[in-house]
């Protein structure tokens, strides 16, 4: 739940259906697993044609996955850059589902290093967490003005000064891929 974009709903979904996430060796294995890998068409040694995704998996799943990808480019940070680059060469729909592969993968690091995701914003996870304490039935503080509530997620200029850190991750991203691709303009070529 660190990462923007994932609510209660989704972080439970995605654990119920997938279980122990050791059982997957590599992240690839848990997106074969969801069925948002694209499938491959070959005969003999003639060129692959890739297509749309397998849909092998749990539907809910990656419906959820695919809704979360969705409010996770509309807050700025990495996902979103990488959104943006995506939709520019293939479309919005197609980007919101490679987002959605990425959330699983992103998802299969971080519970596999046991860590939480490094463009957090921790008044907002923190926010997420008390939700989730008072559904399963923790107490209600009482007084308006708490500690938690003065530093938290309902000031304002906390929440705006996360923006501006997970925007400055977003700059540091696009700057990251025009980089990589001035300095590899033929390994580029070959994956565009």
């Amino acid at each position: 739940m660190t990462v923007p974009g994932v609510s209660l709903m989704t972080a439970a979904t995605f654990m119920a259906a997938v279980g122990d996430i050791h059982r997957f060796r590599s992240p690839r294995r848990l997106v074969s697993y969801l069925g948002l890998d694209p499938k491959v068409r070959q005969s003999g040694s003639g060129n692959a044609k890739i297509g749309r995704i397998s849909k092998q998996g749990a539907a809910p799943v990656r419906g959820m996955l695919v809704e979360a990808a969705l409010v996770a480019v509309s807050t700025p940070g990495p996902m979103r850059a990488f959104y943006q680059r995506v939709s520019a060469r293939r479309g919005k729909a197609i980007a919101i589902v490679a987002v959605a592969r990425k959330l699983t993968v992103l998802f299969w690091h971080l519970l596999i290093a046991e860590k939480d995701y490094a463009f957090a914003r921790p008044s907002l996870t923190a926010h997420k967490l008390r939700e989730l304490e008072l559904r399963a039935g923790a107490e209600r503080r009482t007084g308006s003005r708490s500690l938690e509530h003065k530093s938290g997620y309902h000031q304002q200029h906390n929440r705006d000064r996360e923006r501006e850190t997970a925007a400055q991750a977003e700059l540091a991203y696009q700057r990251l891929v025009t980089d990589w691709k001035r300095a590899n303009p033929e390994k580029v070529a070959a994956v565009t």
